[in-house]
Order: C-alpha cells, then structure tokens, then sequence
C-alpha cells in the first residue's frame, strides 16, 4: 500500500522532472503565501528607513537618537527628524547544500525544503525594485548569484539552488566559510536569510554576529524527524555523509534516549546562537506543513513590529 503524498509537501527535485516541479513550487508559494498573508504587506524588513526627512517637535516616547540638534539649536526647543522608509531592499540568501541535507525520511529531503525555503524567501522579500542575490555552498565549492531584481532573476535564482551539483560523500560542508563569504565584501543594509541543518560545530556563531552589525537577519533551521529522534528499528547502519563514515549499532532504549537529549542539547545551543546574533528563527521540518510555518512566522513578526503580543 502507497502512501498519499500530503498537498502541503514540497515538490521532489528530480532532474528528469525539474522544470514542472519548479513551476508546482512557485504557484504553492504565490497562491498560498499570497492568500493567506492577505492584507499585509509581504516585505520582511518594513523598518523606519534611514532616508532623512522633515523636523517635527519633539513628543514624549519619540526616539532621542533621532534628536536633530541644529534645528533644536535653532529654534530653542526640541525636534526630531522623521526618516522615510527605503523601499529599495536588498536581500542576500546564505544557503547551505552540504551533504548532510541530502537527506530526508518524510515527504522529501531537507535539501527540497531548503529549495523550497529559497523560493518562499524570494518570493517574500522581492517585487517593488528589491534585489535578491545568493551565496551557495556544498562544502566542494561556492557559487556567487549577484542580487538583482525582477521575476525572471527570481525564478532563476530558484532554479540555481535546485541544480547545484550535490557534494561528493567524504566532502565536509563550512557554514562559517558561507557567512564569511556573505560578509565580505561589506554590501549595503538590508536582509540576509542563512538556510541551514545547523548540524555540526556552532563555530559559525561569530561570522553571524558580524552580519547582525549590518543587516537584519532571519536564520532557517531545516530539519528531518530523523535528526532529533531516533526510531525503534533494531539493528540499523548509520552513516555520516559528510564524512563518509558508517557504523552499526542496535536502537536500544538507552541509545535513543542518549540520542534525544544530545540532539535536543545540540538544538538549544543552536537556538542560544541565533538568539545572541540577534537573528530571527525559523525552523522548516520535511514532516511539516512548511508554507503554514512561514506565514506563522511572518505574522509573528509583523506583530512585533506593530507592537502587538506574539502567541
């Protein structure tokens, strides 16, 4: 007996069937992200801006770094100046396609999602002159897609990540070496998104709180069932792909506890991380509803930004 393949899974990436499964991928991101964020502007980064504006005087609750002192010099009373919003974003997508995300025991690999995650993110942040550009990585070599705008950049931006070559097993991906790529050169304010497992050393920590210094940051956590719990099957082969490394061991109780905590561990650090580079947190599971999880996660910050409670 087959099993039903949910509506909300993300198409499987296979070669012989790309260019229908993209076309799939970006009508589930336009209809539903479209339809279900109806009302709200799709942008991730609304902020203040940074363009000076008028002078106005100024209210208790105003921000006293926006003080604009000539005009309170001038006029012997307080004034601030407005700014106008720049409505010019700039996005740059860290995406890490090292071997361990060509993997997944759900509806597809994390790698799928990781597409998926890419095409949601451009999708969301793009239109209105904004400029998206990427920086891809397995572990073997780094891609550079410079940021432009426009729907035809957009798609293939999205069929870029989708046909990059896996990493060859033994090939161990850098995540710090991806961000650094990202930082330097120095580009202009705006939005960079780091698409990851997050599995392996947390060494990637310092790079990311040198980007929280320029850009808003949104991190995506892509993770499999199998990477936080391990099931009661016996005897199995486990097999690092990275390294290429493999060892039998039997499922035992102790060993899927010891599993559990060492992986809930590993996720808490990763949480602490992002947290202290000041960089929002989504996290994408293959047995989830992915695009459900992106919209809970838009609204939850456009509540921040409004003022208002997050649940």
């Amino acid at each position: 007996m087959t099993s039903v393949r949910p509506r909300w899974a993300p198409p499987v990436l296979r070669q012989d069937r790309l260019e229908p499964a993209l076309r799939t991928l970006e009508l589930d991101v336009r209809r539903r992200l479209d339809g279900l964020l109806q009302g709200n502007h799709l942008g991730l980064v609304p902020g203040p801006g940074t363009e000076p504006g008028e002078a106005r005087p100024y209210q208790p609750g105003d921000d006293v770094r926006r003080m604009d002192w000539a005009v309170t010099a001038r006029t012997t009373e307080p004034h601030i100046r407005e700014t106008v919003a720049d409505r010019e974003l700039e996005t740059w997508l860290a995406v890490d396609l090292s071997a361990s995300l060509d993997f997944g025991t759900a509806v597809c690999e994390k790698r799928d999602l990781a597409v998926a995650a890419v095409a949601a993110f451009t999708h969301l942040s793009g239109g209105g002159g904004n400029r998206v550009g990427a920086v891809l990585s397995t572990g073997e070599k780094t891609v550079r897609v410079p940021a432009r705008g426009g729907l035809a950049h957009a798609r293939g931006l999205v069929r870029r990540v989708a046909t990059t070559p896996r990493a060859p097993e033994g090939v161990r991906g850098d995540l710090t070496a991806l961000l650094e790529q990202l930082r330097r050169p120095p580009r202009r304010r705006g939005l960079a998104v780091v698409i990851s497992d997050f599995l392996g050393d947390l060494d990637w920590q310092r790079p990311l709180r040198g980007l929280s210094a320029r850009h808003d940051l949104v991190a995506v956590e892509v993770l499999d069932p199998r990477d936080v719990d391990l099931p009661d099957v016996g005897l199995v082969v486990l097999a690092d792909p990275e390294t290429g490394r493999q060892r039998e061991v039997r499922t035992s109780p102790l060993l899927r506890r010891e599993f559990a905590a060492a992986a809930a561990q590993h996720r808490a650090a990763v949480a602490v991380g992002l947290r202290q580079a000041n960089c929002a947190h989504l996290v994408l599971r293959t047995d989830s509803d992915w695009i459900a999880d992106v919209v809970r996660f838009v609204v939850a910050r456009k509540r921040r930004w409004s003022g208002g409670t997050v649940p």
